[in-house]
């Protein structure tokens, strides 16, 4: 239980200026855990010193990002098989406040939409021009061409607001829909570009892997086959190394998430964000 004149007290103290009163107070804040962060909050709108606000807010920002470190650790370990989850942990490092429900929401909306166009019979070409209809030409979704180093692009909370995103983010909101509806779309983990494959089993005689075809999502949805996939490699003086044909893992999806960030926030001169998420990446190695 949390000793509210404690915790109160100690508040008031953050603007001390003799530093080791204040790392203490620091200290015994953070011990407190993320049910301090509600008192922060509310001292931080009654504080007019500009000192003490600023201490309240780092102290905030900190518990904040040790909760997601926290959420991020736990998704890994067990397994991160929602890929939908981790890219919400992922989100809320920027967003603290997200209402996950609301994107929850917003994914099953499209899913319902393209459900109800579905025929059943359907071969999977056929089902991938039935999502791409609804993806992007009933709801307007595209790939972010003109500021595609935009951080924003990376933050599915974002992309569903602007119906704009990279190639990770598109292809997070694609394959998780197609789940969803027992559509087997995963990602694959192509340098310098992610794209998504088609994946039937029982067609593994004939495709090797059993992948059908690859998904652009970043481009509509476009559909191509495996000799594209060469090309591009060959483009790229890479080897047709079997990991760029097959679908990834949700951690490798996730960890692709946190590098286009890294890389976002160098541009940026963002060197805090830069040096957490690696903090963050960290924890999936």
């Amino acid at each position: 239980m949390i000793n509210e004149a404690e915790i109160n007290s100690l508040i008031k103290l953050l603007d001390d200026p003799d530093r080791e009163i204040f790392e203490h107070v620091h200290d015994k804040l953070i011990s407190y855990g993320p049910p301090a962060i509600q008192y922060l909050e509310s001292a931080w709108e009654q504080a007019f010193d500009p000192i003490q606000q600023e201490r309240i807010a780092n102290l905030v920002h900190e518990l904040q990002f040790s909760m997601v470190k926290n959420e991020l650790e736990l998704w890994h370990q067990g397994g991160g098989f929602d890929l939908l989850r981790g890219a919400l942990i992922i989100n809320k490092y920027q967003y603290p406040d997200l209402d996950e429900q609301k994107i929850i929401n917003q994914i099953e909306a499209i899913k319902r939409d393209i459900w109800m166009q579905m025929m059943f019979e359907g071969s999977a070409s056929d089902q991938v021009k039935l999502i791409n209809h609804v993806l992007y030409n009933i709801y307007g979704f595209s790939g972010n061409t003109t500021s595609h180093q935009d951080p924003q692009n990376s933050y599915l909370s974002q992309v569903l607001e602007s119906k704009r995103g990279n190639q990770i983010s598109l292809a997070i909101i694609y394959s998780v829909i197609a789940q969803r509806l027992d559509i087997p779309i995963y990602g694959v983990n192509l340098p310098q570009h992610f794209i998504l494959a088609y994946v039937d089993e029982s067609m593994a005689s004939e495709f090797e892997n059993g992948v059908l075809f690859y998904i652009n999502a970043f481009n509509k949805g476009f559909i191509f086959g495996r000799r594209d996939v060469d090309m591009f490699l060959k483009q790229l003086n890479l080897n047709n190394d079997k990991q760029f044909y097959e679908p990834c893992s949700n951690t490798d999806i996730v960890r692709r998430i946190l590098r286009n960030l890294i890389s976002a926030y160098e541009q940026l001169g963002s060197t805090d964000k830069v040096n957490e998420l690696k903090e963050l990446l960290a924890v999936l190695s």
